[in-house]
């Protein structure tokens, strides 16, 4: 009787851990759109000039240029004036057309990652937990 005994509960035992086991959450569930924010990037893009910049300023500075002096000076002015105008609106057309973007790298449960793309500065940061929907970031 005493086996008997000691027998019914190591199988309760074996009963219970099996029933946990049927309804414990398995490792494929978890979710594909759920995931961690690990980098949050600000990325500047540099502009490019089509030369109208430096046209419309070496002209300008020309004639600023021309202003100054007389004789073989002025001449000298007209050409430092152009040259100096002609960089300086270069590089104003240069930051004009410069863009900032903002990338937020995600870790998704999946293992993958993903980067999502912003024209203005989030509010996302590092550790936020997100779940992507319709391909758009939203907290959890």
């Amino acid at each position: 009787m005493k086996s008997f005994s000691l027998k019914v509960p190591a199988i309760a035992t074996a009963a219970g851990l099996c029933l946990a086991l049927a309804f414990a959450p398995s490792a494929g569930a978890a979710c594909p759109t759920c995931g961690t924010v690990t980098d949050v990037k600000t990325v500047k893009k540099e502009g490019e000039g089509s030369g109208v910049g430096a046209v419309a300023g070496g002209v300008l500075g020309g004639v600023l240029g021309h202003q100054v002096g007389s004789g073989r000076g002025n001449t000298a002015a007209t050409i430092v004036g152009a040259g100096a105008g002609a960089y300086a609106g270069h590089q104003v057309e240069k930051n004009q057309k410069s863009t900032t973007s903002y990338q937020v790298i995600v870790k998704m449960e999946d293992g993958k990652s993903r980067t999502f793309n912003f024209s203005k500065e989030t509010s996302y940061r590092v550790g936020d937990k997100i779940k992507v929907v319709d391909g758009k970031l939203t907290r959890q």
